[in-house]
Formats: structure tokens, C-alpha cells, sequence
């Protein structure tokens, strides 16, 4: 002999009739904190914020290196011009 019951009830229905604990709020509370700490990754995961987090001396010493560089070519250029006035004052 075989019975079917079909019963048709909602999950919550279903949680309150076998004595389930509803945890619903709970789950809410847990995916307001993922939700959270995932915008703070993602802030972090920012090109800046990486640069600044892995090169923080490197950054400084390239800016500083770039920076002396453009110093020399400026000054090399600035010489080169003032040859160049020198040598058109000549006769």
C-alpha cells in the first residue's frame, strides 16, 4: 500500500510547523556585514591604494629620481640655449 500526502505550505509555514528556528533576521545581520567589508576590499583594491600599500618607498624614490632627471634635462637645456646666444652674439 502506498499514500501521498501533498501539502502545500510556505518555507516559513513549514519552519513554524516543525519548530525551526527563523533565522532570517540573522542571515540579514551576516549579509549587511559581507556587504560591508566587500565595499571596504574594493576600496582598497583602488590603483592608488595598491600603489601606496605595495611601493610606498619605491613611489618615492622613482618620483624623486624622475624629479632629478627632469632637473638635468631642464638644466642642460637652459645651458644649451645660452651657448647658443653666446655664439650668435660672436662676429
Amino acid at each position: 500500500m502506498k499514500i501521498n500526502i501533498d501539502v502545500d505550505m510556505t518555507p516559513e509555514e513549514a519552519r513554524t510547523l516543525l519548530g525551526l528556528p527563523d533565522v532570517q533576521p540573522m542571515q540579514q545581520v551576516m549579509m549587511n556585514e559581507i556587504e560591508d567589508r566587500m565595499r571596504k576590499a574594493l576600496t582598497a583594491m583602488e590603483p592608488d591604494a595598491i600603489f601606496k600599500t605595495w611601493l610606498p618607498a619605491g613611489l618615492q624614490s622613482l618620483e624623486t629620481w624622475q624629479n632629478f632627471l627632469i632637473g638635468r634635462v631642464g638644466a642642460a637645456m637652459r645651458r644649451g640655449e645660452g651657448e647658443k646666444e653666446r655664439s650668435s652674439d660672436k662676429p
